[in-house]
């Protein structure tokens, strides 16, 4: 299994900033993302940074599955360190004497150079910033971003299953009294649309006798009622909702999983309504719907 299979589940929103001190400056790294059906990065950064795009790329293309990430970089003149660092280039002075040597043989009035104009010479003053691999730093620094990035992402996952958690709670207590209910509503319903068919035969005085037409009424009412069942989509429901509860308590991502079972959920919640026999079942139809948009709505922001 791969690693990022056994992650905790995490929500596609999710914020960090990190900052190091180089000798180039500041080094900022902010991340930030939002919710996208697939992986979405954007790395926005100046030019004398481009060349970590690609290992950045990597690196967060390894941690974040989906969402839709922006990934800023910025480097800040004037924060630096080891600037005492800053040492004279011996090889470069001695060059740059050479040369003013030759020059002074050739044109013996011109003034000597000043240290001044010795330390401006090329190469003369060794910068660190020169030397500094940014690259690096940037990988490093978004490192450190993305350790805080995941847990923020973490913290807003746990925040987002325990709403649908207890959303999950509220349609298995609607459903389960329904799962033994049911047969006892059917058959209310069967009797009461007998006595209602009897009473219209007896006034209109049919000439077939009326027992014999009750008897035939009573086996399509029978059978409407098999229509009308809705045991099936209660069953389908509460094994719906609990395949729901072991997503959410395992590892991410879930977010896909999710979707399609609440893709079943409505379904079943539709068919119960428009079987529906009693007013109960649809309430019951009507309830469940608003609870299971409910949970869409939090899962559209699950990895």
């Amino acid at each position: 299994m791969r690693s990022a299979e056994r992650r905790p589940i995490q929500s596609m929103t999710g914020y960090a900033q990190s900052s190091r001190n180089t000798a180039a400056g500041q080094l900022v790294v902010e991340l930030r993302s939002v919710n996208a059906r697939f992986l979405d990065l954007i790395v926005r950064a100046p030019d004398e940074l481009r060349g970590a795009e690609p290992a950045l790329r990597e690196l967060l293309g390894a941690s974040v599955q989906r969402g839709k990430l922006e990934c800023r970089l910025a480097l800040r003149a004037g924060v630096r360190v080891d600037e005492a660092e800053a040492r004279v280039d011996e090889r470069a002075l001695a060059r740059f004497a050479a040369l003013a040597q030759q020059v002074a043989r050739s044109l013996p009035q011109a003034a000597a150079p000043s240290i001044v104009e010795a330390l401006r010479w090329p190469g003369v003053v060794a910068d660190e910033t020169a030397e500094v691999d940014l690259n690096v730093e940037v990988v490093a620094a978004a490192r450190e971003a993305l350790a805080e990035f995941g847990a923020s992402r973490v913290r807003e996952g746990a925040r987002l299953v325990a709403f649908v958690v207890e959303r999950a709670d509220a349609i298995d207590a609607i459903v389960a009294p329904l799962a033994t209910r049911s047969p006892e509503l059917i058959d209310a319903w069967q009797r009461k649309l007998v006595e209602r068919l009897r009473e219209a035969l007896e006034q209109t005085g049919a000439a077939i006798p009326v027992e014999e037409t009750m008897a035939r009424v009573r086996q399509e009412v029978a059978a409407y009622g098999l229509r009308i069942d809705v045991a099936e989509e209660i069953g389908r429901l509460l094994a719906h909702v609990a395949e729901l509860r072991r997503v959410l308590s395992g590892p991410g991502p879930v977010g896909k999983r999710l979707d399609f079972l609440l893709q079943e959920l409505n379904r079943e919640a539709n068919t119960l309504g428009s079987k529906a026999a009693a007013i109960d079942l649809t309430g019951a139809s009507i309830e469940l719907k608003v609870l299971i948009e409910q949970i869409r709505e939090q899962v559209q922001n699950l990895e």
